[in-house]
């Protein structure tokens, strides 16, 4: 999206370079790169940029607003909440599509958001071993808010970790090391010091958790942990996992980073509360007195579902026939540009922009990103099956 910067890019780039790129970056995870990774990172021109970092900071001022808790009690299911949630989520991260503004220029617009990690360990690495194969510009970086390898690295270990050593705090998943994105598992873990361990692995004594550390065999208390875990695919793999395992909603005496409630009140459940250009008009279904005209420009979504489960891209007016419409949200579509110069087809750009909110701070902070890139209908693996220059990707910001 930067003209001269994307033309040098393409260019210079060669099959056999982006080989040895693959093969650099899966040397030091052998087959933990489940996804697939683009053939180029995305330029984000310097309007664009301060476009972004105004949506997001909108939707800050909504989630710092005080009866934002009171608004979003409903997004929590009475069967997934956990007990001692605190004041914030620790974790926010927004995706916009790369859009045109009607004028010539770009825009964003916000497709997703949430309260939950997403992979703050993976787009350090991976940038590090693109510009070992590619010629990146000094002055363009993938963190953002003026922090560089080290800053970014101290905010993320202030966040997560807080006053604890690294063996009290744990990454929890539900099976870690056959999720596709175990790579930000162990790249956290080479940054910060701590174990991804699976739910079936938790050992509860009264209120306190404990696990066996991994190095030493030793069972080793709890004080925090790194949430990565989703209901939505516990409650899928519940049937097939061992059981007796730790009910983590109940109240045990650890801390949460993010606390598992963030992720249903920061989410798709926030968007109709919101009001700027660049957030796309939407609306709970049960408050809708009549569908819009333009039916076929809009998206009918379940508020609680994950990955784009249940999404209705093509909405008829029959769809909107649905047993709990107070559970529903209909959005205005986002129309992706194709944006990104591509040696056949244009590609479409999403950017995530990933902040971190550790303890005691009255405010987030913008501190790096992710990108995918899409040829597809949408963006997603079943979208751009086949395709190159597809896939996950992170944007390159100028420096000031």
């Amino acid at each position: 999206m930067v003209p001269a910067l994307r033309k040098a890019y393409n260019d210079a780039f060669t099959r056999q370079r982006y080989e040895h790129f693959l093969t650099d970056l899966h040397s030091r995870y052998p087959g933990a790169i489940e996804f697939r990774v683009a053939e180029t990172p995305v330029f984000v021109p310097a309007a664009l940029a301060a476009s972004l970092t105004d949506a997001c900071e909108h939707i800050i001022d909504l989630i710092l607003e005080p009866k934002f808790k009171e608004w979003t009690e409903r997004a929590i299911p009475a069967h997934d909440r956990v007990a001692r949630e605190n004041d914030h989520p620790h974790f926010l991260v927004f995706d916009f599509g790369v859009c045109e503004d009607g004028d010539g220029g770009l825009q964003p617009q916000l497709v997703e958001m949430q309260g939950f990690a997403s992979l703050y360990g993976f787009q350090v690495y991976y940038p590090e071993v693109l510009r070992r194969h590619f010629d990146i510009p000094t002055h363009y970086s993938q963190f953002l808010n003026g922090l560089d390898k080290d800053s970014y690295l101290d905010l993320l270990r202030a966040t997560i970790l807080g006053d604890c050593a690294p063996e009290e705090v744990i990454l929890l998943e539900i099976r870690p090391h056959e999720q596709k994105t175990r790579v930000d598992f162990y790249c956290t873990r080479d940054y910060l010091g701590i174990s991804p361990v699976c739910l079936t692995e938790l050992i509860q004594e009264g209120k306190k958790l404990y696990y066996l550390h991994p190095a030493t065999g030793r069972k080793t208390p709890i004080r925090r942990i790194y949430n990565r875990l989703i209901f939505d695919e516990l409650h899928a793999a519940a049937a097939k996992l061992p059981p007796g395992y730790v009910d983590i909603r109940q109240e045990l005496d650890v801390e949460w980073v993010a606390h598992p409630n963030w992720f249903y009140r920061v989410s798709k459940f926030t968007l109709p509360f919101l009001r700027h250009p660049f957030v796309p008009p939407t609306f709970f279904l049960d408050e809708l007195t009549q569908p819009p005209a333009d039916l076929d420009n809009y998206v009918l979504k379940p508020l609680f579902s994950f990955a784009g489960q249940g999404v209705i891209i093509d909405v008829r007016p029959e769809d909107l026939d649905v047993p709990d419409p107070a559970n529903w949200i209909l959005q205005r579509k986002v129309k992706y540009a194709e944006v990104i110069a591509t040696p056949d087809v244009p590609a479409k750009a999403e950017i995530r922009m990933m902040y971190l909110w550790k303890d005691g701070d009255t405010r987030p902070t913008l501190a790096i990103n992710l990108a995918r890139l899409s040829k597809g209908k949408m963006i997603g693996v079943n979208y751009n099956k086949d395709k190159e220059w597809v896939g996950g990707s992170v944007g390159l910001f100028e420096r000031p």
